[in-house]
């Protein structure tokens, strides 16, 4: 498996303020107990669709958080759920499309795997594994002839860089320099394949470097590192320097899907991952180095502990779409 050395922590003198790092760790905390009880509803057969779990990427989507703008586009995966909260997605909305429900991103139709608020830059998340890419360029080439400076970012896993559209995309970004930032949520999983047996070259930073882009690498569980390199990608992105690879290493502490066994999982490798879960570190690190007290640390924990009850809650109350639903959304207005 590819391991990473310890990135440094941001600078003082660039270390966020404190209301955005209270953001920051309660994206983490509500991103890991809305997934914990989606995975609960998963495996008791209560949603609707399929639940794809993101544990293990929180830190590296609470980084994404601070550095994007709200103009700024992100791109997702089915494995989105901190990548929507990151991008101000509502959790309610969320929830619900996993239920199925009317009040659901998707009004209950797409499900987990096709979340979408373009009204907070969240322009689509796809089921198709690398497909986002050359969408994310597209959206790039709009923001480049359009003349503004919004830069788009997409995510996506490891197992994607051996998809051709990934090909595709990277070279296509690098020779027109557009706009994108593409962060691979490197989990060092391909579904249930570890990436040593599916990739005979696993440094994707070299290999998307052969692009002629700017690439590089950062521990994902480090959220100062993370955020520290995502700002420098983005602002490189947005000064007109062409496209960013940033490959931010983490690894995935559940099952592939809600429901999925994971016993093939190294044990070893999952309980050292575990012991470098990235929000319990990072409220060490608020408490130990940067002053935040044990009260204010309990009412960010209770506060987002509220916040997955109530979407929960919203999602389960709210009704299933009408039989007719079936027939919008499916045509383009006829405009002639």
């Amino acid at each position: 498996m590819t391991t990473v050395a310890g990135a440094p922590q941001l600078e003082a003198q660039n270390v966020p303020e404190r209301a955005a790092l209270a953001r920051m760790y309660e994206l983490m905390l509500t991103t890991n107990l809305a997934d914990d009880k989606a995975r609960e509803e998963a495996k008791a057969g209560r949603l609707q669709a399929a639940f794809y779990p993101v544990r293990g990427l929180e830190g590296v989507c609470a980084a994404l958080s601070s550095a994007l703008r709200p103009d700024d586009q992100l791109v997702s995966t089915y494995r989105n759920l901190g990548d929507a909260l990151a991008k101000g997605v509502s959790l309610r909305a969320i929830v619900a499309e996993l239920y199925g429900r009317v009040d659901g991103t998707s009004h209950g139709k797409g499900g987990g795997m096709h979340l979408h608020d373009r009204a907070v830059g969240f322009m689509t998340t796809t089921g198709i594994v690398g497909s986002g890419l050359p969408i994310a360029a597209g959206l790039a080439l709009g923001a480049q002839l359009d003349g503004d400076d919004r830069v788009v970012v997409v995510t996506f896993g490891d197992g994607a860089t051996s998809i051709g559209a990934f090909h595709e995309a990277m070279n296509i970004a690098a020779l027109w320099s557009l706009p994108v930032v593409f962060l691979c949520q490197n989990n060092q999983w391909g579904e249930h394949t570890p990436i040593a047996e599916y990739a005979a070259n696993v440094d994707l930073t070299a290999r998307a470097a052969s692009y002629g882009m700017a690439a590089t690498r950062v521990d994902g569980f480090d959220v100062m590192a993370t955020l520290r390199t995502l700002r420098r990608a983005v602002a490189a992105a947005r000064s007109g320097a062409g496209p960013v690879f940033v490959e931010a290493v983490t690894y995935r502490l559940t099952g592939h899907t809600g429901t999925a066994d994971f016993s093939y999982v190294p044990a070893d490798e999952l309980d050292a991952a575990m012991k470098r879960d990235p929000a319990p570190n990072f409220r060490t690190w608020l408490h130990d180095d940067h002053g935040f007290t044990d009260e204010e640390l309990s009412t960010i924990e209770h506060e987002a502990q509220e916040a997955v009850s109530d979407a929960f809650d919203f999602a389960q109350a709210s009704p299933f779409p009408a039989p007719e639903a079936l027939y919008a959304d499916v045509f383009a207005p006829n405009r002639t």
